[in-house]
């Protein structure tokens, strides 16, 4: 069980990181990432806030991945701004892909997929084939999401991915407790986006990604 892209109330998120850790490790998660929303004026401080959160997530049985959602920024920023992240110990990088929810600037998925400093890019929207074989050649993992709304192009995203062959994560998004899922919520999200059971198997178990 994992979920790799959380938010707490360092961003939008309604918990505190302890508590995102302990509901998630009730519900049997075996790894967390949490992702809180970045840019240039928060990335460094999001990451050394989270890092004392590694022995409470280990109190709780948890493997945490501290980390960041970089937000909104303009696409020349992404590798930069994964790269500061890295510099001071984040695990895990996600990028805010161009989901049909936002405005975001056109040309973000196009630099995430590009950027080896980036696992994993969010709700990419109606990601191009040219972006996915970016994304495929630098292991950049591409999101399906249980997010309401940012989820409405997840078929759109598996025919995408599996044409090129890219990794996939299924996360939640989450936001608020309710949002957590539980093993057969998350393989109903990944059925319900067109992926076979022996490919959802695959997918939720996160063997493949480079980042585990």
């Amino acid at each position: 069980m994992y979920d790799f892209h959380t938010h707490t109330i360092f961003s939008d998120g309604e918990l505190l990181p302890a508590e995102l850790i302990h509901r998630a490790a009730v519900l049997g998660y075996q790894t967390l990432g949490i992702t809180d929303h970045a840019d240039r004026s928060n990335i460094t401080s999001l990451v050394r806030a989270l890092e004392p959160m590694r022995e409470t997530a280990r109190t709780y049985g948890i493997r945490l991945l501290v980390g960041v959602e970089i937000t909104h920024v303009p696409p020349g920023e992404i590798a930069l701004l994964a790269r500061e992240a890295r510099d001071n110990g984040a695990d895990i990088v996600i990028v805010h892909g161009e989901t049909t929810m936002e405005p975001v600037a056109p040309g973000t998925n196009a630099a995430a997929c590009a950027c080896p400093d980036v696992d994993i890019l969010a709700h990419p929207g109606f990601i191009s084939f040219a972006d996915a074989r970016l994304a495929r050649d630098n292991q950049v993992a591409l999101e399906i999401t249980a997010r309401g709304g940012h989820n409405r192009t997840n078929g759109h995203v598996v025919c995408v991915a599996r044409e090129e062959q890219c990794l996939m994560a299924v996360n939640s998004d989450t936001h608020a407790p309710s949002d957590l899922m539980t093993m057969p919520e998350r393989m109903q999200v990944a059925r319900g986006a067109g992926l076979t059971e022996m490919e959802s198997t695959s997918i939720l178990s996160g063997k493949n990604l480079p980042f585990l």
